[in-house]
């Protein structure tokens, strides 16, 4: 059964797009459609002819380039395990694909209607995404799949509440996923706490950049690339956890999300942060 899309009935007040704004949003949008676009051969051929690792690499790339033309600056905290094969973290908008992939190699575990959507769905499925239906009887399917992935090489990101949000909350972890990552096939991965926390510039709501509810993406982009002067986001990668140490999914699911929740509680007290490359 999939996770109805979190709403709280709110919205932050959108600034008009003004003549300034729609001249950002063309000087800033057609760099970022080249980039993607460009980019998108060279990962689909590498990942055809088994070359992932470096797709991967083309795809962090390709993230840290649109952030930097969008005016967002990407700060860490925290440092990627060695032994670190899945991550989880909070979600509160498409920015977060760029995010993390410019913060850290990965691919992510989404669900299975993505891989339709118009756009989003041709670049979800040529770098790599695993499409999943979130359901709790095909834990088996999962398991096996994740497993196929993991076994390839591949790092990937989870985001266990299930839908996105305004930014300011972690929502309760949804234990299905937590499932496939217990058994034989994981032993000796660990999986990761990552919190995501976006900071808006002096005087605004940083619930600009969440996409939530039934909020439509391309304006939201659009509103994203006309807006004049942008803040942060701040990436923070927690204290590894393994599976084995736990004893069900349940148990693996709460650890996460109190983890996950922790850091994103203390990314708003402020911390020291490094720049991305």
């Amino acid at each position: 059964m999939n996770t109805p899309a979190w709403d709280n009935g709110s919205r932050p007040d959108q600034p008009p797009i003004t003549v300034a704004g729609w001249a950002r949003a063309v000087l800033r949008g057609l760099p970022i459609i080249f980039v993607i676009f460009g980019l998108l051969p060279f990962v689909i051929l590498l990942r055809a002819t088994g070359h992932s690792d470096h797709a991967r690499r083309i795809v962090c790339f390709a993230s840290r380039i649109t952030l930097r033309i969008m005016g967002l600056r990407l700060r860490l905290s925290g440092t990627v395990a060695p032994n670190t094969r899945v991550f989880v973290a909070n979600h509160s908008s498409w920015l977060d694909i760029f995010v993390l992939t410019a913060a850290q190699p990965m691919n992510f575990v989404s669900k299975a209607e993505v891989a339709g959507w118009p756009g989003i769905g041709l670049v979800a499925r040529s770098t790599g995404t695993v499409f999943i239906a979130r359901r709790r009887v095909e834990a088996i399917v999962h398991r096996d799949q994740l497993a196929a992935r993991l076994a390839s090489g591949d790092r990937l990101m989870i985001f266990p509440e299930g839908t996105s949000t305004d930014g300011r909350r972690v929502l309760p972890f949804r234990p299905t996923l937590f499932a496939a990552l217990q058994g034989k096939a994981f032993e000796g991965y660990q999986v990761q706490p990552v919190s995501v926390r976006y900071a808006a510039t002096a005087g605004r709501d940083s619930r600009l950049y969440g996409w939530w509810g039934d909020m439509d993406f391309a304006p939201h982009f659009l509103a994203i690339l006309a807006l004049e002067g942008h803040g942060s986001v701040q990436v923070r990668f927690g204290t590894p956890l393994s599976p084995a140490d736990f004893a069900d999914r349940k148990a693996l699911a709460a650890a996460a999300e109190a983890a996950v929740r922790g850091g994103f509680d203390a990314l708003a007290l402020g911390e020291t942060f490094r720049n991305c490359p």
